[in-house]
């Protein structure tokens, strides 16, 4: 069985960046498509269908495919842009019908948004670079492969909005030492993550770069030596893998 896989894609990479890097929604099929070929002969058929949320394009229903992943954006949820509205408008369906719905970053904070929860600028300021992302229960250790006695992976983080609010029926799944809500999960069709699984370390010191003026010089200092660290976004990409397989 082929698992049909639509991303909401919610914002370009800057176009600084556009002649070395993916875009975002082919960021994550390449993470995903790498680590389900990893898997060898257990590896699931993957098929992947582009929708430009941030253009306000849609499937004529949404059923065209099996699952949704929502990219990230420099944008904010609590903008009040008509694509946002709209995006948080089809969060709702896809939850009312249980749809199975995995947001990264400004997907994760939409998707708290639109159910009854809050994002907001982060008092804290900026999550930047590899961060120590703690589960909060063996269950989600085991479910992304970690060694016994393992309790945190390592992802990479770029916003200066997060969650402040989960929505109700949350339950948070992993944080950060500044971000309480970093994975989030919502009954058994919603996943979230603050983090970028998707991002690699070439792009993310590529971004950083490109906006060092708007980081504070610790931050940005501390951001880019961590990117001498190894980062989990494999083993996130199985978990997502296995969650739309469900």
């Amino acid at each position: 069985m082929t698992i049909k896989i639509g991303i909401l894609r919610a914002d370009d990479i800057p176009t600084e960046l556009e002649s070395n890097f993916d875009q975002y929604p082919q960021m994550i099929e390449n993470l995903i498509h790498a680590a389900n070929q990893e898997r060898g002969s257990e590896a699931k058929a993957l098929e992947f269908k582009v929708y430009r949320a941030n253009r306000e394009e849609y499937p004529s229903h949404i059923d065209e495919v099996d699952g949704y992943i929502i990219t990230g954006s420099k944008s904010s949820v609590y903008d009040s842009d008509p694509w946002i509205t709209k995006l948080k408008s089809f969060v709702e369906v896809l939850h009312s019908s249980k749809k199975k719905t995995v947001g990264i970053c400004f997907g994760h904070q939409v998707i708290a948004s639109a159910l009854g929860g809050k994002t907001e600028k982060a008092s804290v300021g900026w999550g930047l670079g590899v961060i120590p992302t703690k589960l909060a229960s063996d269950n989600a250790a085991q479910a992304l492969h970690l060694k016994k006695g393992e309790s945190s992976i390592n992802l990479l983080y770029s916003h200066q909005d997060q969650v402040t609010l989960p929505a109700p029926g949350s339950a948070l799944l992993a944080s950060t030492d500044i971000c309480p809500a970093a994975i989030i999960g919502i009954d058994q069709h919603i996943l979230s993550f603050q983090g970028h699984p998707e991002f690699s370390h070439d792009y993310a010191r590529a971004l950083y770069t490109l906006r060092e003026q708007r980081y504070p010089p610790q931050i940005y200092k501390r951001a880019m030596a961590s990117l001498q660290e190894q980062e989990h976004g494999a083993l996130v990409a199985n978990w997502i893998i296995d969650f739309l397989a469900q």
